[in-house]
């Protein structure tokens, strides 16, 4: 297995950093360090090796994430006058493509580009932004080439993912909580064939538990049913029994996915026989995201930048689509995209409760 790539942010504790595997682009470890604790929030396996033999674990799931029904005939799609078939590959079932067929981008090596000058999908005034990152070690960008029919797929794609650390801007602590920085994920991708055309779904399969580090001193911190969960979606997509979606939306309200209706607010209350394994659409952020979704390529020029203000924005300035906390530990993640859906790119922040004494103002 490729070494891992280490980014962390230039700073003392409190600090935020990641260990990436090149194989799947794997987030194998995502530490803060905070209130004299180092905190491991994803799950996953101790032993990188391991996840070759555990699917879909903090990956990148593509070429097309979730499921896709086969079929004994191509599908047929067309944009912008080109047609192309596609025959998506069964794995889950006779029946289900999922996450890219058998050997999707989860079970892919892609390469760390140390050189800023072999990047191709980000633009020059993007590359200056990102530059000041990797001399810092707080970001790297990886690339991969999926092959014209890998998994059924048609055209030769290139593929970059930028997943770079921010440190927190302005007030570190707010609320009686503390901000530990940042992560950035953005995907990009080509087609390098002409008169191809490919559908393309990319994102980053998370689990996290925000308990894990307190597994000796607390019970049950490997379940997550305590920790509170905010999804800000109006509607899941209705699924068959294969998990496929019938092209209906259901509404969460008055639902298990109403997570914003428990009394709680937490996972666990109303939990349903066989967990969540669902997709949520996300309502429309107010205000909107300044992060455009389509880009006609007429508009793209050396001095276009969409990552500026991914490494600047406030994470409190935005609306969260998502909110992962823990009472135990005192971590909150909070999560926004520039899609309803799965993301071209996804911000995580994160933010740790500090210490009570500092809400006693006789202290002040």
């Amino acid at each position: 297995m490729t070494e891992p790539v280490f980014l962390a942010l230039p700073s003392l504790t409190p600090s935020l950093a990641l260990e990436v595997l090149p194989r799947g682009l794997t987030i194998h470890r995502l530490y803060v360090q905070a209130d004299g604790r180092t905190h491991d929030l994803v799950i996953g396996p101790e032993d990188p090796k391991d996840h070759l033999n555990q699917k879909y674990t903090n990956t990148i799931v593509g070429r097309y994430a979730n499921r896709i029904p086969t079929d004994s005939q191509p599908y047929i799609i067309s944009r912008n006058k080109i047609t192309s078939a596609f025959t998506p590959q069964p794995n889950e079932s006779p029946s289900v493509s999922l996450h890219g067929g058998k050997s999707g981008f989860d079970s892919r090596d892609f390469e760390p580009l140390l050189d800023l000058g072999a990047v191709r999908l980000f633009t020059n005034k993007e590359k200056a932004s990102i530059a000041e990152k990797y001399d810092n070690g707080a970001a790297m960008i990886f690339r991969r080439v999926s092959e014209d029919g890998e998994e059924g797929f048609p055209g030769k794609l290139l593929l970059e993912v930028l997943v770079a650390l921010v440190e927190p801007h302005g007030p570190q602590i707010e609320k009686l909580e503390l901000s530990l920085g940042s992560i950035v994920i953005v995907y990009r991708a080509k087609l390098l064939d002409e008169n191809k055309v490919t559908p393309i779904n990319l994102t980053q399969h998370w689990g996290f538990n925000l308990d894990a580090s307190l597994k000796d001193e607390v019970p049950d911190s490997l379940s997550v049913k305590e920790h509170k969960l905010s999804i800000k979606a109006d509607h899941t997509i209705s699924l068959t029994e294969t998990g496929l979606s019938t092209g209906a939306l259901s509404p969460v309200k008055g639902t298990h996915h109403a997570h914003g209706e428990k009394e709680t607010g937490k996972i666990g209350e109303k939990w349903p026989e066989g967990g969540y394994d669902h997709f949520y659409l996300f309502s429309r952020p107010s205000p909107p995201s300044t992060q455009p979704t389509r880009i006609p390529a007429s508009q793209l020029t050396p001095d276009t930048s969409f990552v500026e203000e991914l490494f600047t924005k406030e994470p409190e300035s935005v609306d969260p689509v998502v909110e992962l906390a823990s009472d135990r530990s005192g971590i909150r993640l909070s999560f926004d995209t520039n899609l309803l859906s799965p993301p071209l790119s996804s911000h995580l922040a994160f933010f740790i409760r500090t210490p009570d004494f500092l809400a006693d103002p006789s202290l002040g």
